[in-house]
Formats: structure tokens, sequence, C-alpha cells
């Protein structure tokens, strides 16, 4: 422990630079962009610098068409000039050079809203969700798990209210006009339209709007104020799906001001200058590297996180933190040449925004398809899974999972990182991410518990997701933590336990949001 811990701090860290070129010098990692296949390819050399083995980007899919943004400016020309704050949405068109057009409010919340707009929308800037009405909030925006918080997450959960997969301890889910934020980015869906079926009602909405030659579609960022715009896709990656008119988020309080010169019938002109390159359908790739064992039988161990991200910032704190936490672990444990029997397997997955498809891909490769449950023989091999994508916040613990066999080998495994502040096991699950694949397969998976910072306030899909909110002090600590965890998993005589196989179809987990 004293040797990773001195590896993974400060001068001998490498985990903010390795942050660095993923967000600062490759910016957004959209799966399917440019940008994540670059950053991808870096990530491939730099670890073959530090001597990983069977370093490759390996492919699954089809995924779908690709898309990156390329121009974005945005302003108010009447009744004054004003410029907005805002980005476009993946896989929203561009408009072909400035689009000048009248602003229009025409809030349409389900199929029932189509007809009344019928013939009234052509050439027109539209805006097509109420206003976000700002509220003064007296909350941090950034804050650490209180010892209370931790105490009671330690306990099981009441029988009586099951044990669902959960959000992140601390995680605040933000809200738009009071109401939950559809989860976009993890299931594809947009904006918490559409009843029952917000993707059909998507792909139905953008063909009408398209049909009906409006201009550019505006939508609020569902974040808090100040400036930060959460938001996520607009269209869809599937080529079988309609495309949207170019489509823009901005930010709540320019939105609220277009709003409120619209209810006084003050006209409000806008111009959007948009760019965006789309590529052919195409399949993606899974980050794969490995530390070889001494016992080519005494099976493996993985780590990892998503290296995906949505385009609003540089997809820094979701999820280039997690990414970059992982590769460091691997970094420190190859510097050490600790001798491990186990195997230790890097995975970092891509479309991980639009439903754990890289994982999922992954597992059904190679360890079992959740239709069947018929284990594929690395499923046998495979102790553990470790993940990590809560954002920015130094780890505190780690979710067991409901794995009661594997809570006292974990108990033994976070007393020399008390010191650290990892003082926490709780069996409850968490779900929304990659340990999902896995877990549904049968294979012990866990997610570890991060300190919240900011990540569900400020940073999460939002415009503020940069290097600037990542907190070096708690990366190297989360590095040296998931290098402890997969250290002993590794060097263990005995695999970590499992619960058993789920049944074909069931799964277990889910994925929270």
């Amino acid at each position: 422990m004293h040797r990773i811990k001195s590896e993974a701090f400060a001068r001998n860290s490498r985990v903010m630079d390795t942050l660095f070129y993923l967000t600062d010098v490759y910016g957004p990692r959209l799966t399917g962009s440019p940008n994540i296949n670059d950053a991808g390819n870096w990530a491939v050399k730099k670890m073959q610098e530090w001597g990983l083995a069977n370093v490759r980007m390996e492919k699954w899919g089809p995924f779908g068409r690709g898309w990156a943004p390329t121009r974005f400016a945005a302003m108010m020309k009447e009744p004054e000039f004003q410029p907005i704050i805002g980005f476009a949405q993946p896989w929203s068109p561009g408009t072909d050079g400035p689009v000048t057009g009248q602003a229009m409010m025409a809030v349409i919340g389900g199929p029932e809203d189509l007809e009344k707009f019928k013939g009234k929308l052509k050439g027109k800037i539209v805006l097509t969700t109420a206003m976000h009405a700002s509220q003064l909030s007296d909350e941090p925006l950034s804050r650490r798990l209180t010892d209370a918080e931790l105490e009671a997450a330690s306990m099981a959960p009441d029988p009586a209210a099951g044990n669902p997969a959960a959000l992140p301890l601390g995680f605040r889910r933000p809200t738009a006009g009071g109401a939950p934020q559809a989860a976009a980015g993890r299931g594809g869906a947009a904006g918490g339209r559409g009843g029952a079926n917000p993707r059909a009602f998507r792909s139905q909405l953008n063909k009408f709007l398209k049909e009906e030659g409006v201009l550019v579609v505006l939508t609020p960022g569902s974040g808090p104020d100040g400036g930060t715009i959460m938001g996520q896709a607009a269209g869809s990656q599937n080529p079988a799906e309609e495309l949207p008119p170019p489509s823009v988020v901005i930010t709540n309080e320019h939105y609220n001001r277009i709003g409120r010169l619209l209810e006084k019938n003050l006209p409000v002109t806008l111009e959007f200058d948009i760019g965006a390159k789309f590529t052919d359908p195409a399949d993606s790739f899974n980050l794969v590297a490995e530390i070889p064992g001494a016992n080519p039988n005494a099976g493996f161990v993985m780590l990892g996180g998503h290296f995906d991200s949505w385009t609003g910032g540089t997809g820094a704190t979701d999820n280039a933190a997690g990414a970059a936490v992982a590769m460091e672990a691997m970094r420190i444990l190859k510097a050490l040449d600790l001798k491990m029997p186990r195997t230790v397997r890097l995975g970092l997955w891509t479309a991980e925004e639009q439903g754990l498809l890289g994982s999922r891909a992954y597992v059904k490769e190679h360890f079992a398809d959740t239709a069947d449950m018929k284990p594929k023989p690395e499923h046998a091999q495979l102790s553990a899974y470790y993940n990590l994508d809560n954002g920015s916040g130094k780890v505190r613990g780690i979710y067991v999972q409901d794995n009661d066999q594997a809570f006292p080998i974990f108990q033994s495994w976070i007393a020399p990182l008390k010191d650290l502040g990892v003082t926490t096991l709780t069996l409850r699950n968490t779900g929304s991410t990659d340990h999902i694949s896995f877990d549904a397969v049968g294979l012990p998976a866990f997610q570890f518990i991060q300190d919240p910072l900011e990540y569900g306030s400020r940073t999460h899909h939002s415009n503020m997701d940069v290097y600037d909110h990542l907190q070096a002090g708690d990366l190297e600590q989360s590095a040296a933590v998931m290098a402890w965890f997969v250290y002993n998993t590794a060097t263990r005589p005995d695999m970590i336990p499992r619960n058993p196989m789920p049944k074909p179809g069931a799964g277990r987990g889910g994925r929270g949001q």
C-alpha cells in the first residue's frame, strides 16, 4: 500500500497529464466522432509507452452515424443585440450558414400538441419547452459526503422498499421547470416529453418540425442557473431514426429572456450559424490493455470506466476522470512491477451515454448474452470488475452491489485506506454505469462511492464539464484506491465470490436512470 500511494501521489502521478490530453487536446469524445477516435489512438500509444501488453481498440458494432460540431454562433438581434450562450445538440444538422428568423413559443409536450401548430412554424426559430423558472438556491454547488450520509448508506436497505438500483450517493438530479430531468444521456430520449415512449415521440416531433420548415429549435439547459447548460442529444445515431432540425440548447437565463419578451408580444429576432459534420454509420470500439499475470490459469481482474462523453464541455468529470484514473491505476501497477498471479485487464467503454452500449457489447462477446445466460469460457475466469464513473471526487468506499460474500473481503481491504477517507461499504446497488453490464450476467462488478463535489449540481452533461472542474488530489487518491483493490483481487488465492447467475432475459440491478 505504501508503494502504491508513493507512486500515485504528487511528483509521480500522471493522472492530470492524461486528463489534459483527453479534455483540452482532444475535447469532447462523442462516440462515432473524429475526437473520440483521435483520443483513443492517443491512449493506445500512451499505454504502450507505459509497457502495457495487448493494447488495442477492440471493435464492436454497428454503432451508427457519427457527428461532430464544427461551428456555433448565436445572438439576439432585436429588440437589441445580445450574444447567446449555448451549444448545438448531437445529431442535429447545421444551418448551412447564418440564418435569421423570428422567435416563436410553441410548447409541445406530446403528440396531442402537434396539430395546434401545424402551418404556423415555417421560417421560425421555435421554443418548444416552457420557460425554466429561476429559483434562488441556498445549497452549495460543491460538497463532500458527510459521516452521517456514509453511515446511513452503510446500513442495509429497508426490506420493504426492496433494493433497486439508485443514483450515486450525493447526486442531485437537476430539474427543469420543477420536473425531473429525463435520462437523455443514458437512454437516448430527449427532453422528458412524449409520455410513455419519449424516443418514439422524439422521432415524430423531429419529423413534424422539419416538415413545417422550422429554422432552429431552442431548448433551455436543464441545469442550475448562472450560465450552466445541461443538455444531451436532439437526435439519434441510428440512421433509421428521423434527424431533427438544427437544434440548440441555451442557458436558462437567455431562454427565459426570449420567452418573457414573447409573452409581452414583443418581436424577437435571432440569428444562428451552426456547423455540424456527419459521418457514415460505422462500428465503434472499446479500449483494452493488460498486465499479464504470472499464472496463466489464475484468470483475470478488470477495471475501467467509460471513455465517451457529450459535447457541451470536454467530458472531464463525465468521464475522462474515471478513464484517466483507471489508466493511472494500470500505470502504477506496471511501474511498481508488482507480481500478480492474475492478469489485470483494462476496459474503457464507448457509447455509455447512449445506453452502456460498448460495455454491453464487450460482455456479450466475452462473457455471456443476457438473452440466454450461457457462459462463455472467460465468464469463469473473471474474478471481478471495478468501475469509476461518478465525477472527480475522491473515493469514499464501494457499492458492494448486493454481494454479501464480498462484504467481509472488502472490509479487510479498506482497513489501511481510512486515512485516505475510504471508510464505507454498502450492499446497496447503484445503477446507470458500466458495472451493470457485468452484473447483469452474474459477474462480480462494483462501482466506487465518490464525493459528489459539483458533479450532479454543475458538471454532469454540461458546458461546465471541463478540465478546470477536476480535482487533482481527489483523482490521485482514486487511482491509489483503484490500484489497491485491483492488486488485492489479482493476488487473492480465491476468486471474488459471486451471486447466483440471473435467469435468461432478467439481469440484475438496472440502470438507475
